[in-house]
């Protein structure tokens, strides 16, 4: 090991020699070295220099990430302190490793070895700055490079190209050499893989491995976004031809294994563009106060057996995918659509979840079985719904007309076109009104348990036939959609308990549960800091129903405050995500203790694994690999965030696109996000979101209060809240980055001196009271 040339005081801060150090140290494991020895080999000639490399050694030393022998020698112990894991960079710009041990270990970008995001790489931890608990390291080895596909659009110079992408996680533009562009053309929308970064070169190396088509139009973008989180927008032929030859006739001798239901009462009940009808309710009197009720789902797995090519392909997707324009399915169109749908008046094989239930809606008994049906009549959200309100109207009428109170229940106000009830709903009224009464008492039930109460609207569009969206509409929840959401829940909870409870030897069979954990801690606190200051309380310990019942409590005394869509979103910040695992710790949001997926096998893959075990469980089968299908439901919980990721994405280009003629005009609006660099808002008539940096909120500094989730006016000591009213004007519509930029219509001055105190109690010196975190930067006049 050669000495090296001696250093400068000049030439090398603290930063650097720690680098150098801690470099040498890794690259020499579990070999000791004297102080002259390290002074030699990193050529430091200059006592200063030689001084700071002992309090860096000593640092180390403290620090737990070298020893020192009784010889006075320095060691560095290589398993404690490389590791192995994921690189990621943020859209702000910074870089992280993932860890296996669940650690996040911060890179600077000179230290990244040209990692890209989702690579295997292998990290050295740096020691920690004096008062940081923060993590710091170094690539060291990339182990294997990421397949992601990178979506953006080709700049083409003569023997070169280049993918430019607003994508913030790729730090370098991507150059691919002409030969590698597969026909692509300039100003084109590309999907690049990058085959090479070599250590000497500026720009990762790639080549185009799909031409998505002319930017700006709507079927190139909407593949774009697929293929930016990775996902299929095609399905391959030779699924296609399989899905082709399966054979849809049920024979007699199927019939016969099954319960037979088709002279029951059966009707579906789904939006009004569905196609794939994958669940179907019937209903039958017993006897006085008792009625059977049966949850029919589509048996996907009759017809997908295990490991076949159709199978092979649903597995991978795991999900289908719901974008503004169109529907992704997880299976071929042939078995979605025609196949397993139940349409009306089709004989279809189902697996079931048959109910006995009381006036109450408790089960008196139940029975899980493969049947064969025939649906009735095929209901959309809105035929139902006119025919309970109709009632609902009706039963209002007759009490007062005998006077007596109104009923507590709110009557719903029609949104419905008169002419969408077709002539025959009304035939089937009393059984619907019958479901509902049931699924009322089902949801009634659920929050006297803590299942907590989060009633959301859904942004969709009307498009024209180009794709451009028209005008904006809200999706709500009604008593139709909760009558249906009761029975299903209902059938996932006890679909889950027939194999959860039935334990032998201490142990339940292998099923893939639906999970939800516990809210996280410290968020709920927060929230609790809210609830406080709006004049609530929320209890942070005790049970988990006296925990949801407090929540749900505050959620329901808010509707109709100002802060109330405040109020949702840091509550539901504070929950944890659903996901899919083997290892059940029940549901808490829905305050069960087993639940799984058993209801819509057509578009979720998990459905079909529990339709699949389950009948392997019937049949007397031992227990499933638990490795086996907790690999699959890692897998499915990982696509199933992708899949809710490009939906967004696709929401918000349809919104800016939406914006993009509205250039310049005004809007009431509410801050539904705020950052230390500045505010999101959300305009009241569409849901349309913009940000508004915090040099255009006014002129004067503004300090960050995260845990009052707000902006502060260093001056005036004005306010910018989550959850506040304000006046916006659009600013720009970038349909390249996805992005709306508003500013407001007033700027606040520090010769202003009005201050908005949201929170209950505030006072102007609050401020600078408050004990939540706090950034200042200073805003700048807009030139």
């Amino acid at each position: 090991m050669g000495k090296k040339k001696g250093i400068s005081k000049s030439k090398i801060n603290k930063k650097e020699l720690q680098g150098m150090v801690t470099a040498f140290l890794s690259k020499n494991p579990g070999e000791s070295f004297t102080l002259k020895k390290f002074f030699s080999t990193l050529g430091l000639t200059s006592h200063p220099l030689r001084m700071l490399c002992v309090d860096i050694l000593n640092e180390l030393l403290e620090q737990g990430v070298i020893t020192r022998n009784l010889d006075g020698e320095f060691s560095y112990d290589a398993k404690m302190h490389n590791m192995e894991g994921t690189f990621s960079r943020t859209a702000g710009g910074r870089n992280f490793v993932d860890t296996d041990d669940g650690r996040g270990i911060s890179v600077y970008d000179e230290d990244t070895m040209h990692a890209l995001p989702g690579d295997r790489v292998a990290v050295t931890l740096f020691a920690k700055r004096k008062g940081s608990s923060k993590l710091h390291g170094a690539v060291t080895k990339i182990i294997q490079r990421s397949d992601k596909v990178w979506v953006g659009t080709l700049q083409v110079q003569g023997e070169r190209a280049y993918l430019l992408t607003p994508n913030a996680s790729l730090l370098h533009d991507i150059a691919i050499h002409k030969d590698k562009l597969k026909g692509g053309k300039n100003g084109e929308k590309v999907a690049v893989r990058v085959v090479d970064w070599p250590e000497d070169a500026r720009n990762p190396i790639g080549e185009v491995i799909e031409v998505l088509g002319k930017s700006g139009d709507n079927n190139t973008e909407m593949h774009a976004i697929l293929a930016e989180y990775g996902l299929p927008y095609s399905y391959p032929k030779e699924v296609e031809e399989a899905a082709e030859k399966l054979e849809p006739g049920i024979t007699p001798e199927e019939i016969a294994k099954r319960e037979d239901f088709r002279n029951t009462l059966t009707f579906t009940i789904d939006p009004r563009d569905a196609k794939d009808f994958d669940d179907a309710i019937s209903l039958k009197k017993i006897k006085d106060g008792v009625w059977e009720v049966g949850v029919h789902i589509a048996d996907v797995s009759h017809y997908v057996l295990e490991g076949s090519v159709i199978d092979q392909e649903a597995q991978q997707r795991a999900t289908s995918i719901y974008l503004v324009d169109r529907t992704i399915p997880m299976l071929p169109e042939r078995l979605c659509n025609f196949i397993c749908s139940l349409r009306p008046n089709e004989e279809k094989l189902t697996y079931s979840a048959i109910f006995e239930l009381n006036e109450d809606a408790e089960v008196l008994n139940y029975r899980i079985k493969h049947t064969v049906i025939k649906s009735d009549r095929r209901f959309t959200y809105e035929e139902v719904q006119a025919v309970l309100e109709a009632h609902n109207e009706a039963t209002e009428c007759q009490l007062i007309a005998e006077g007596k109170e109104k009923p507590t229940e709110p009557i719903l106000a029609q949104e419905v076109d008169e002419n969408t009830v077709q002539p025959d709903a009304e035939t089937y009224a009393q059984e619907l009104i019958t479901l509902n009464r049931l699924a009322k008492k089902l949801r009634e039930a659920r929050f006297k348990k803590g299942a907590i109460n989060f009633d959301r609207e859904e942004v969709r569009f009307d498009i024209d036939e180009k794709g451009k969206p028209l005008s904006v509409y809200f999706k709500r929840s009604k008593d139709a959609n909760k009558l249906v959401e009761e029975f299903m829940l209902l059938a996932n909870r006890i679909v889950a308990e027939s194999v959860g409870k039935n334990k032998k030897n201490g142990e339940a069979k292998v099923l893939p549960y639906r999970i939800h954990d516990l809210p996280d801690q410290n968020k709920l606190e927060n929230l609790a800091q809210l609830a406080a200051k709006l004049g609530h309380m929320i209890k942070t310990e005790g049970s988990k129903i006296d925990v949801a019942k407090s929540l749900n409590k505050f959620l329901s005394d808010m509707k109709g405050n100002k802060a109330e869509e405040l109020v949702e979103n840091v509550s539901i910040r504070a929950m944890q995500k659903a996901r899919y695992s083997t290892y059940n710790i029940g549901h808490y949001g829905l305050a069960f203790d087993y639940y799984t997926h058993f209801t819509s096998p057509i578009r979720r893959y998990p459905d079909t694994m529990v339709h699949r075990l389950l009948t392997r469980y019937e049949e007397g089968g031992k227990s499933a690999s638990q490795k086996k299908y907790e690999a699959l439901c890692e897998h499915s919980s990982s696509m199933e965030q992708l899949a809710a990721a490009a939906e967004r994405a696709s929401i918000k280009y349809k919104q800016v696109e939406f914006m993009s003629d509205k250039i310049g005009q005004e809007f009431e609006a509410k801050i539904s996000g705020v950052t230390e660099y500045g505010i999101y808002a959300e305009i009241d008539e569409n849901k349309c979101e913009g940000f508004i940096a915090v040099r255009f909120l006014g002129e004067e500094g503004f300090d960050y209060d995260d845990r009052n989730f707000r902006l502060v006016g260093r001056k005036t000591h004005h306010t910018f809240t989550l959850g506040d009213s304000l006046k916006i004007k659009v600013a720009s519509a970038n349909l390249y980055r996805k992005q709306l930029d508003y500013e407001l219509v007033e700027k606040i001055t520090p010769d202003d001196t009005q201050t908005v105190a949201f929170y209950k109690g505030f006072t102007n010196g609050d401020a600078k009271k408050s004990k939540g975190k706090t950034k200042k930067f200073k805003s700048r006049k807009k030139k």
